[in-house]
Formats: C-alpha cells, structure tokens, sequence
C-alpha cells in the first residue's frame, strides 16, 4: 500500500503518525498535570471528573429514592455540598431522563473518587471497543494500525470526554453499533441504537429527520421502541409526576441556557457558530434554523441516493453535530466513526476529485476543535466550518462523482 494519504504530498502516513503521538502526549500530559493535586480538585480550581459530579448526585438520588429532586437544581446543589463539601456551590441543570439517574445509581454507591475512576474507564472501554470495530470495517486502514491508534488517543472529542467525565462515550456507543447493524442489513437492531439516544435526544434530531424523511421504518419502528422502552423504566421506577417534571423541564430548557452553556466558545454547532458570530439573537437562530435545514435536505438526498453505507453514515454524524441545538465540545466524540470511514474512503480514492480535499479538512479538525477558546475574541467557531466543509464534500461532491460513475457500487442497509 502506498505510504501517502491522498492527495498532499505533505500528508504522508508517518507525518499523520508522528503529529498524531505528539499531539496525544501534549494533550495527555496537560490532562495527568491538571490531575496531579491533592483532594478533589484540580489545579484549575475545578472539581476533577467536572461533569460527572452531576451524574454522580443524580444517582444518589435514585439511591434515596429521591425522584422529586431529579429536577430540583437549589435541593441538588444543597446535595453536592454535603456530599462533597469540596464542592460546595457547584449547581448543574438537571435535564437529564430520569432513567440516567437509575444509570448511574451502581456508581453513586462508591466513593466519589472511585466511582470517577469507574466511570473514567468505562469511557475508555467504550470508546476503544468502538474505534477498533470501526477500524476493522476500514479496509485501507489495516495497514496504518499505528496511524490510525495514535489518532484515535488524540482525537479532540475523546479527551474532552475524559476531560469532562461526560456520557458522550454513551452516545458513541449508540452510533456505532446503529452503524455495525446497517453493515450487517439489521435495521431495527439499527433503529433500536438509535432509540436509545434519547438520553441525549438533541444528538438524534439528525437521525430522526433522516430516517422519517427517507421512509425507513423499520429503523423509525426500532428507534422509537427503545425511545419508549428507555424513558417508560423512569417512569416505572418514579411515577407519572417525575416524568411531568421531565417534560417541564425540557419545555423551560431555553430558560436556563445561560446556564446550561457557560461556555458558548465551547459548543460547536451551527447553532454556536450563528450565536458567537452575529451580536443579534434573532438573527443568528434564524440563520441557525436556516441553515440546520439546509443540512437536513442534504443529508436526506445523500440518504435516498443510496450511496455507499460509510458515506451516508459520515453525513449523518456531521449533520447530527452541526444541526443540534446544544452541542458541548465533549460530543464530538460521536464523530470518531466519521472519521475513520472517511480517512478510508480518502484512501481508496486517492487521486479522485470526489476525494482530494478529505484528508486536509480531516487533518485541520483536530487543532480547530482544541482552538475553539480562541472564538472568544474572534467570534468565529472555524470548526464548524471545517465540519461545515467536510458534510458538504460528502453530501455533493462525493454523491456527484459516484453518480457519475458507472462502475460505482451503491450499497444499501
């Protein structure tokens, strides 16, 4: 195989190789200092595993058998001080489906650092098994073994995710094996990964258009099957007023996106991008509500052209990003998949117009997704518009070339 990904002569398989360790030990090694302090906070100040405090009280309210307080945020922020006086003050929006809360119940029985170990390692677990049973649907990345796992540690959606104890590696979950179930012509087993999105619904949004719109019921059947499934165990387990006060919540979610989003140079979304770069609201959500749908009409014909699996499903994960109404920097790691089916498509198509300009959009994400602070003073999420750039080739530029060609193979689900 030759030693080059396509098509700049500067991209060659040991340069990606080496960028990709060294940026790996930059990243790691900050992370592991951060953590190096004694007690439970770290050296910025904050509570080590950030995110995971929440989940960590939302369990130990199911512990309590405490449902009306899931959706409490002055009696959980009273909770967390005495749980962990260290992090007295902290507050969280509680907006989360009550069956998380029963999720991470088991978790909620250890020591908080404990059960943050747990959790961080299961994260690494899920993420790992995923990498690797995408990569091994990736034919023309057999070979770059190293390549590909050197990446993978580096990938900018990934340390956040452990940076941020977040349950995005869940999320992750969902996507590749709807993915593997596609592949293996299982659609409600696909529909039924999808369904259970509904922990994160606003990472569905994409999915659910596409797959009503292109009429593909048995995926819509499944998903909404284990949609029900998963919020009827809340319901179950706290009664009908628990999942009122869900519902209420979600409706007043607007209410609380200060904050829910302390962090707006953070979010990497249409949404973000519109909102960081015009200076008046209503304009920027209608641009946003403008151009999410513009995404969705593409991603819907790219879906109904049939095009080969590893192309509609990279579309789907960069429309599901680019079109959710709240994206945090941690859920990137969903994009991990698109990744690597597109570094192999590059590859088997090195030289094709359809195909010249992945490699370089695929290589500047990493550094845009970690330079997303920089938007506090520019204003200009550039990672959205390398995203932006990459959904565009996959769901125009690709979808004319095979049309276009008449020994393109279209595989479909």
């Amino acid at each position: 195989m030759a030693n080059r990904f396509p098509p700049a002569s500067w991209l060659t398989a040991p340069r990606v190789r080496v960028h990709a360790l060294l940026l790996a030990v930059c990243l790691w090694s900050i992370y592991a200092a951060d953590l190096a302090t004694p007690g439970l906070r770290d050296r910025s100040g904050l509570i080590k595993g950030t995110d995971f405090l929440h989940f960590y009280t939302l369990g130990t309210l199911a512990r309590q058998g405490r449902g009306d307080l899931l959706y409490n945020m002055p009696a959980q922020a009273e909770l967390i001080g005495k749980l962990l006086p260290e992090a007295a003050g902290a507050v969280y929006v509680p907006l989360y489906g009550p069956q998380v809360s029963l999720f991470f119940s088991p978790f909620a029985r250890l020591p908080y650092a404990w059960a943050l170990a747990a959790w961080l390692l299961l994260n690494v677990l899920i993420y790992s098994a995923c990498c690797r049973a995408v990569w091994k649907a990736c034919p023309h990345l057999r070979d770059h073994a190293w390549t590909v796992a050197f990446l993978a540690l580096a990938f900018p959606g990934f340390f956040h995710l452990i940076a941020w104890g977040q349950t995005s590696g869940l999320a992750l979950a969902c996507f590749t094996l709807a993915f593997l179930a596609l592949r293996a012509e299982q659609p409600i087993a696909a529909g039924l990964a999808i369904g259970c999105l509904i922990f994160k619904p606003q990472l569905g949004l994409a999915a659910a258009v596409v797959f009503v719109l292109a009429r593909q019921w048995r995926i819509v059947w499944g998903a909404c099957a284990a949609a029900v499934a998963q919020l009827a165990l809340g319901w179950l387990h706290y009664g009908t007023q628990v999942m009122r006060n869900y519902f209420r919540a979600l409706l007043h979610a607007r209410d609380a996106l200060s904050a829910l989003e302390p962090r707006p140079y953070q979010m990497h979304s249409l949404r973000a991008f519109w909102s960081l770069l015009l200076p008046w609201p209503r304009l920027a959500f209608a641009l946003y509500i403008a151009s999410a749908l513009a995404v969705l009409a593409l991603l819907v014909r790219a879906w109904q052209e049939k095009l080969p699996l590893e192309l509609r499903f990279s579309a789907l994960l960069l429309a599901s990003v680019l079109v959710s109404p709240h994206l945090t920097v941690y859920d990137l790691a969903i994009l991990a998949p698109a990744f690597l089916l597109l570094g192999d498509w590059a590859v088997a198509h090195r030289g094709e117009a359809s195909a010249q300009n992945l490699p370089a959009l695929l290589y500047l994400s990493y550094p845009l997704f970690l330079l997303g602070p920089l938007a506090r003073f520019t204003h200009l999420q550039l990672s959205v518009v390398a995203l932006g750039a990459l959904f565009w080739i996959v769901a125009t530029s690709v979808s004319a070339s095979l049309m276009r060609s008449p020994e393109a193979t279209l595989i479909t689900p």
